[in-house]
């Protein structure tokens, strides 16, 4: 167990691989923690240096007092990275980790050689869905938002899958006030024009089955970056290395070569 102290925020983190593999590091969505990649971790190539982290008011991370800007979840990245000495890495966001991902790499293209967009957009919902979903949470705590938002996340078939229930605990132990703090980043943030800004080799994964994050709005964002890449991994939702993480690590795979990355 490492935590960073960084200063205004502690980060808890975990580092695989030898310490002069290739780096790559994980950002995980809202409502999750670190643990989000664990599927795919055996199914990753040998010899990656790989950083996975718990974003403020997640996991075992501080929980600051909310909201939280996009601002300051990339800068809490970007410290953590310069911290622990990852540079010229390949970066792998989901949702709101797409969105770190996507701020990360316009304000430090040193960090940041190539990204992996999942499940994720420029922009996520709008202002009103997520002021009707923090005012929810902050009214009912995240059991009054769980059963819409594991409808939107997960296909109908995983509900029946015997890991389903381990996902949806993982939500509802989530801080509230670390997905309210979150959930009004992902609101106040409009990435259109910054992502449409980006040189760098990228790939979109999409789930058909995300309610989310739909195939469409990961394809328009990848596509806002020149020779952007499209992955769809169908019967999935908005936690494909979840419900296929085979398929997942294969495509993640493939362009991890592509990038000379091993």
């Amino acid at each position: 167990m490492h935590m960073a102290d960084l200063g205004d925020v502690r980060l808890h983190y975990r580092i695989d691989g030898p310490e002069d593999g290739a780096p790559i590091v994980f950002a995980n969505s809202l409502g999750t923690d670190l643990r989000l990649w664990d599927p795919i971790m055996p199914l990753l190539p040998a010899g990656l240096r790989i950083l996975r982290f718990d974003k403020r008011g997640h996991g075992l991370s501080d929980l600051p007092t909310g909201p939280y800007s996009m601002g300051a979840l990339v800068r809490d990245t970007e410290n953590l990275m310069d911290h622990l000495g990852f540079k010229d890495a390949i970066f792998v966001g989901l949702s709101i980790g797409g969105m770190i991902a996507q701020g990360l790499a316009a304000k430090r293209l040193d960090l940041v050689r190539a990204m992996v967009l999942s499940n994720t957009g420029a922009k996520i919902g709008t202002r009103d869905i997520w002021a009707e979903r923090i005012d929810a949470v902050n009214a009912g705590g995240l059991q009054a938002v769980v059963h819409p938002t594991m409808q939107r996340w997960f296909s109908d078939a995983f509900h029946k899958d015997p890991t389903f229930p381990a996902w949806r605990n993982l939500f509802l132990r989530t801080p509230a006030e670390g997905w309210t703090g979150c959930g009004a980043a992902i609101a106040g943030t409009d990435f259109y024009t910054t992502t449409a800004s980006l040189r760098l080799p990228a790939l979109g994964i999409a789930g058909s089955e995300d309610g989310s994050t739909p195939p469409d709005l990961v394809r328009e964002t990848i596509d806002l970056i020149p020779g952007g890449q499209f992955a769809l991994i169908r019967g999935a939702g908005h936690l494909p290395c979840v419900e296929n993480p085979v398929e997942y690590a294969r495509i993640l795979n493939e362009f991890i070569s592509a990038q000379g990355h091993i």
